[in-house]
């Protein structure tokens, strides 16, 4: 009998290098179930994997809230102080993982379940072999910051960045997409202000 196939391996990545103007204070440090909310979604990556790393200029800011485990990635600031934003940040961090599969998260991501995630990253084994990043979808397009990345996109990843583009949906139209179905909106629910974040999790707070 041939032996069972290698599962496939899979890191996940979240990025944590905006600035919050809109919101006003750090995101990713707004209180979810009574932990920080970059806590949260490190509990939630372990659905998946139990190897994590934040992508973030500010390491210093987060580990002492963090599992000792958790990995952080520096993300270079650009020579004006402002971070080159997370399609830049994804394209400087997906080199650091020998994973075949990545998992993008934003830190902001209050909604985001385990088992959700696990569901999602069961069904990597059946997807084609040329797809190269599984996301789900709404009206406005992919929604690249809550999904998965085969490594093998790391060569066009860097070319799209080296020719100057910062945009996902723009290189995401030039390689091969497949949605995750039944993804529900709600738990990809995003806030960028005090307002937004109050109406949809103040009762966590």
């Amino acid at each position: 009998m041939a032996p069972p196939a290698n599962p496939l391996t899979l890191t996940t990545l979240i990025l944590a290098g905006g600035q919050s103007r809109r919101m006003g204070r750090d995101k990713a440090l707004l209180p979810c179930n009574g932990q920080p909310l970059i806590h949260h979604l490190c509990a939630v990556a372990r659905h998946c994997t139990d190897t994590v790393a934040i992508v973030t200029p500010w390491g210093d800011r987060y580990r002492p809230l963090l599992p000792p485990d958790i990995q952080f990635i520096r993300e270079p600031i650009a020579p004006a102080g402002i971070p080159p934003g997370p399609f830049v940040a994804f394209a400087q961090a997906l080199p650091q993982s020998t994973t075949d599969w990545v998992l993008l998260l934003a830190c902001d991501l209050p909604n985001l379940s385990g088992p959700i995630l696990q569901q999602w990253a069961s069904q990597l084994p059946q997807l084609n072999a040329s797809t190269l990043a599984y996301l789900p979808q709404s009206r406005k397009g992919w929604e690249p910051l809550c999904g998965f990345y085969r490594r093998t996109c790391l060569h066009s990843l860097e070319a799209a960045v080296s020719q100057g583009h910062r945009a996902f949906q723009t290189w995401l139209a030039t390689i091969a997409v497949q949605a995750i179905p039944a993804v529900l909106p709600s738990q990809l629910l995003n806030c960028n202000t005090p307002e937004q974040w109050a109406t949809a999790t103040g009762h966590r707070n």
